[in-house]
């Protein structure tokens, strides 16, 4: 794989996001930014985040080579935040813009020419109701559509799920370049413990009120007692934590549930090892990180058909996917019942931990950078360079071109936000922006011939050309053994 994060080698970039790993609220935004974030620093730039200021920690610190700077509180940051760019104008070479919901809005105040990408996990227009009253989650809807659509334009978005960049299109009305950088998870473990005895689902999440937990405890009885020897562990922590223990008494639930609270990677890959399944009642989701965790230890996931959920579960193949939520609880029965087939659960644990194996950081910081590299490009040039090729469609097509013969130059001759992988003699290319002519003009232009043309999917857009095809056809089919 090309390497664009040695390209931002000695790169000053600015990273803002309303929380940083620190954070007691921290959860897969913030982890998304610093594993990337941290892998960045390690290839030679230089990486300041600027972050809201918590209790208890330091103003200044240096976390993982990154520079935290913390100032103001949950709705405060964002003018302090404005203030010290306008300080910074020209400093940093590009800006990173981690939009959770309420905009940094950094255009207005790093220039016009300052390149800025936007991370984007999901979108909150459905979420600002249940934290806000009425006129405030009005307010919240029009900063994240039509003041933010206004202030970023048509400056390239990376969204961590197709979920999320249909949404950006089709709810916020965004017509720019919007490319999918999924989140990485853990690495494949190197060997998996034998799974419980009794059925066991392990659901790890913040506790918090779009999780929505207490749907599942909600169906749990009639689970409990199709199901003997049920267990069902809950890992994290959080606001609703009270409630939902209160709630397990009151279902009768204490002798099935159990609440570790927040715990550490070890404690939970421990849990995860013996869960025969994982569940997600989430109302939406960038992208399901906990769900690709459990997948790595071969832990199929069954959950409730949301945005970026639906992108994370491959329907019938690492998991099941429910429509209606009342559903959910003989979905829960079948699912269980199932697995209890060791040669079913071992078939189901395999096409988990391959999916799983698709996703790493080190691939998510390459896709992004390759992102900011070229947005750094096209911001030095004073007008469009003609000599550049070009592509018609949108960014949200792209076209996986595979070659018979190992092509090592071809991506000084691409954009960089084009993804090249070699697999011994042959190299797979995945154009973004191009159908399938427009990839066959630019093949031709770049001088390399290929074997085959594919318009990729939802797969093989978030795990490129790694993912496999469908449960019967990977693409070890094609000759692309290992990367």
């Amino acid at each position: 794989m090309s390497d664009h994060s040695a390209a931002l080698r000695g790169a000053r970039l600015l990273v803002l996001n309303w929380r940083d790993v620190r954070h007691p609220l921290a959860g897969s935004a913030e982890q998304y930014m610093h594993e990337i974030g941290k892998r960045w620093v390690a290839s030679g730039a230089d990486v300041t985040w600027l972050t809201a200021a918590v209790p208890g920690q330091p103003a200044r610190e240096h976390l993982d080579g990154l520079h935290i700077v913390r100032a103001g509180g949950p709705m405060s940051v964002y003018p302090r935040v404005a203030a010290r760019l306008l300080t910074l104008r020209g400093h940093f070479d590009a800006t990173v813009d981690c939009q959770n919901g309420t905009p940094f809005f950094s255009p207005l105040f790093a220039g016009r020419r300052a390149p800025i990408v936007q991370i984007v996990h999901h979108v909150h227009q459905d979420q600002f109701s249940t934290h806000f009253s009425a006129p405030m989650a009005a307010l919240g809807r029009w900063l994240e559509k039509r003041a933010a659509r206004w202030a970023y334009g048509r400056r390239p978005i990376a969204a961590v799920s197709p979920s999320t960049r249909h949404e950006l299109r089709s709810r916020l009305g965004y017509r720019g370049p919007i490319f999918v950088v999924p989140n990485g998870t853990i690495p494949l473990p190197a060997e998996t413990t034998l799974r419980a005895t009794d059925p066991t689902i392990v659901v790890v999440s913040r506790l918090v009120p779009h999780k929505r937990i207490d749907l599942l405890l909600g169906h749990l009885g009639t689970v409990a007692d199709e199901v003997p020897g049920l267990r069902v562990e809950i890992v994290g922590d959080g606001p609703e934590r009270t409630r939902l223990q209160s709630l397990v008494h009151e279902l009768g639930l204490h002798s099935t549930v159990t609440f570790h609270g927040r715990v550490s990677d070890e404690a939970r890959d421990e849990l995860l090892a013996r869960a025969w399944l994982t569940t997600s009642t989430s109302q939406a989701e960038g992208w399901g990180c906990t769900i690709l965790e459990a997948a790595a230890w071969g832990v199929p996931c069954l959950a409730l058909r949301v945005p970026g959920v639906r992108d994370s579960v491959l329907d019938g193949e690492t998991g099941w996917l429910v429509d209606e939520s009342r559903d959910l609880g003989s979905a829960l029965v079948r699912a269980l019942r199932e697995l209890v087939d060791p040669v079913r659960a071992e078939a189901v644990a395999d096409t988990c931990r391959t999916w799983a194996g698709c996703f790493s950081w080190d691939r998510s910081a390459n896709l992004l950078a390759g992102i900011l590299h070229s947005e750094m490009a096209r911001m030095r040039e004073a007008t469009p360079d003609q000599s550049v090729e070009h592509r018609e469609a949108r960014s949200d097509i792209a076209v996986l071109a595979v070659s018979d013969q190992r092509q090592p130059d071809v991506q000084a001759r691409l954009r960089a936000v084009d993804e090249v992988v070699h697999f011994g003699d042959r190299t797979a290319v995945m154009l973004n922006g191009c159908d399938e002519p427009a990839a066959t003009a630019v093949l031709m232009r770049v001088g390399m011939q290929a074997t085959s043309l594919q318009l990729v999917d939802n797969r093989l857009i978030l795990a490129g050309p790694a993912a496999p095809l469908s449960p019967d056809r990977a693409l070890s089919e094609l000759g692309l053994d290992t990367v």
